[in-house]
């Protein structure tokens, strides 16, 4: 790791990379918030492994397309993204995930696809809520994970200070499980005052690694040097050994033996790769003109001697499609073909491309598979059970896409032409069907209602949301009943944003946003008669219809109940049916401000009928009449829906956060610690009061506080909202 005298050979720019066995890959996730420096990371070593021929630039054929032009950039700065290179003769999958927390749908498809996660914090910005988050997700399953400081170029930065954070935030209960293996080394002072960082000493070889010239080279430290890591080293050493299969090594070394340095990195690769021990790198970008970046050799042989191979990453459960459990060996390429689409998206030269990983079997072009894709129903998406043909297999190069001949169990691949297949479905063979069981996926909490900008995009809209649903499982499209909205229930404004612009830019679709509206309902306060009176005589046949209704209110949650109490035939049996459906119709529409009329008794006690003239639609008209009547006399609530909320917080935001729920007009049900310095508060909370908390709670907590909502019941609203929203339906209307 940085610290083994080894050569290594870099992939040549401009091939695709395949791999022909499980052990020469490793699928890696970067991890950290906007800003730390992850893709500029994930450029760096590709320039380092020889993926690109100069920092930014793609070099094809005698021709140059950008690497990382502005809109190529900004694409990946909000979806996970896959970048692929060689080092020693391993196949590295570099799984580019966004910051925004708006995004973490594609850090959770990064996360399920990777084997090993490499959390990168800036210097300068140090850890953040969201990061700590992540970390403690990682933890639960034992992914390996290891830390990269970037931006050491900062004024104020301090990676010895830096390393001591992240300690604290990552180590847990054992701080000395987060250690450097690295020191980086500070140039002469410029005019500004600053030292720059020119190179790193390796703490247990003691070699000094010189990037100073854009190469990296290897020399002996000067006298003067030494001190200053000798006491990292002895700790590193001593956090090594603790993590040790080998219990009589610390008394060795305890007792003065020197511990042979390469007993020491088996060791630590072992650690590592258990998930037990997470070492701390330093990198930065390469200087115009320089091949290697600083740190980015020591990181590629961490990834490739340190990270675990696919062989050790758990298997996911597998069922049939119809739910009976399936043992699979894990990452046997000759198995059954099990493989996962992790990703969808629409390439505007190639069409729609699936970013697939092969949990078993090998994947070949042109193969036919069996798509399954069940239990996201009420998100938009269907469960289906079809098959397909795959089309090319291909791996990402810049914007471009190279053919590749197959996909081994553990590799990742780019998939051509699934039509059907969408994020998060399996693919198995088509005489072999096969059900991975879904990842963890965030439910979207922040709704935002559309509407087609005109006809010609209302004629597009349906089937441009549904393609816009099939690539993302954290949005969830709603075709609201009550209020007759279109609404895409997002994760934050700027998943908003760029759902918005992906269908106006893929899929040809303007929208405007609308005020969202929320499902309210009607109810009597008070109990009430009514008479509803349908007499017209115009020649011909008639129409006759006397009924008289007493309407009371019944508790929460009985909808609308019916009674005949009609006596000596008053109504005839016939038309009671009628008197009955024409109350139902006129509740559905509402009797006060146009909303749901629920939770009342209606009984029919008297009537009138004609012989000839009564029918049908005459006791409809009457009973809905009747309705109408006893409603404008009586006292009239409009509810709305109230919905339970459970916020899970540190420590230091439950006052804030219970404060902020008090004044949405929220009822606290209590709180309950969760441990690891977080608190859960469960609420009440109108949700009028609602609509934009994803976007405040994450404000409010800095990014730290997650919440859940679901349906409680409708309730009275204040009289004075009340009256607003009637006031606001009479202008609508």
């Amino acid at each position: 790791m940085g610290d083994k005298a080894q050569t290594h050979h870099p992939g040549a720019a401009g091939r695709a990379l395949t791999a022909d066995r499980p052990t020469s890959v490793r699928n890696v996730v970067l991890v950290g918030h906007t800003g730390s420096g992850k893709t500029t990371l994930v450029e760096a070593l590709a320039l380092t492994a020889g993926a690109v021929n100069r920092a930014g630039r793609v070099e094809d054929g005698g021709t140059v397309s950008d690497y990382d032009d502005i809109e190529h950039r900004q694409q990946r700065s909000v979806q996970l993204s896959l970048v692929p290179v060689e080092w020693d003769g391993i196949k590295v999958n570099l799984l580019d995930t966004p910051g925004y927390a708006d995004f973490v749908g594609e850090l959770r498809a990064g996360l399920r696809a990777a084997d090993a996660a490499l959390f990168v914090v800036s210097a300068s910005d140090g850890v953040d809520g969201s990061t700590r988050m992540v970390w403690e997700e990682c933890a639960a399953v034992g992914m390996p994970r290891a830390i990269v400081i970037t931006h050491l170029e900062a004024a104020r930065a301090n990676f010895e200070e830096m390393t001591r954070i992240c300690a604290e935030a990552f180590g847990g209960d054992d701080p000395d499980a987060v250690l450097p293996l690295y020191l980086p080394l500070r140039g002469p002072e410029g005019p500004d005052g600053h030292a720059p960082v020119t190179g790193l000493v390796g703490l247990l070889s003691g070699k000094l690694f010189d990037y100073s010239t854009g190469e990296r080279k290897e020399s002996e430290p000067g006298e003067d040097q030494l001190p200053g890591i000798e006491e990292a080293r002895n700790r590193l050493i001593e956090g090594i050994i603790a993590e040790s299969e080998d219990e009589t090594l610390m008394d060795r070394y305890l007792g003065g033996e020197q511990i042979d340095v390469k007993t020491l990195v088996q060791d630590l690769e072992r650690a590592v790769a258990r998930g037990s021990f997470h070492p701390v790198l330093a990198a930065a970008p390469a200087a115009e003109g320089a091949r290697q970046g600083l740190g980015t050799v020591e990181l590629l042989e961490l990834v490739t001697g340190g990270f675990p191979t696919p062989f050790e990453h758990p298997m996911p459960r597998v069922t049939t499609v119809d739910g009976r459990p399936r043992e699979l060996k894990p990452c046997d390429t000759d198995g059954p073909l099990v493989a996962e689409v992790v990703k969808t998206s629409s390439d505007p030269y190639v069409g729609r491309l699936s970013l697939v990983r092969v949990f078993s079997g090998t994947l070949r072009p042109d193969q036919p598979v069996h798509v399954s894709g069940h239990g996201l129903a009420d998100r938009g998406h269907e469960d289906h059970d079809v098959d397909e043909k795959v089309g090319t297999l291909s791996m990402p190069f810049g914007k471009q896409q190279r053919p590749v001949t197959h996909a081994v169990a553990g590799d990742l691949v780019c998939v051509a032409k699934l039509g059907r297949a969408e994020t998060g479905d399996t693919l198995s063979a088509k005489d072999d069907p096969l059900l991975m069981e879904p990842w963890q996926m965030p439910d979207p909490l922040l709704p935002v209602a559309i509407r087609a900008h005109s006809k010609a995009d209302e004629d597009k809209l349906s089937q441009g949301l549904a393609r816009l649903v099939a690539e993302d499982p954290t949005m969830r499209l709603e075709q609201n009943q009550d209020t007759h909205q279109v609404v895409l229930w997002c994760l934050g404004e700027a998943h908003a944003d760029v759902a918005l612009e992906r269908l106006r830019g893929r899929y040809g679709v303007q929208v405007d946003v609308v005020p969202h509206k929320v499902s309210l309902r009607e109810t009597f306060a008070t109990k009430a008669t009514g008479r509803g009176r349908h007499v017209k005589q115009s020649g011909g046949h008639g129409q006759y219809a006397i009924c008289e209704i007493e309407v009371e209110p019944l508790p929460g949650g009985s909808g609308i109940e019916f009674v005949d109490k009609v006596v000596g035939g008053a109504v005839p049996r016939q038309f009671i049916p009628s008197v009955e459906k024409g109350v139902r119709a006129q509740a559905a529409k509402g009797v006060a401000a146009g909303y749901p009329l629920i939770d009342v008794r209606v009984t029919l006690v008297d009537g009138k009928a004609h012989s000839v003239d009564s029918s049908d639609a005459a006791f409809q008209t009457a009973g809905a009449l009747a309705l109408r009547e006893a409603a404008a006399d009586a006292r009239i609530h409009l509810l709305e829906p109230v919905a339970e909320v459970t916020v899970l917080v540190g420590d230091a935001y439950v006052g804030a956060v219970m404060s902020d729920l008090s004044g949405r007009r929220g009822r606290l049900l209590g709180t309950e610690q969760t441990g690891s310095g977080r608190t859960l508060i469960r609420a009440e909370v109108p949700e009028f009061e609602i609509g934009r908390y994803a976007v405040d709670l994450r404000s409010l907590s800095h990014g730290t506080a997650r919440f859940d909502r679901a349906y409680a019941r409708h309730e009275p609203m204040p009289p004075q909202i009340a009256e607003r929203v009637r006031e606001q339906a009479g202008d609508e209307g």
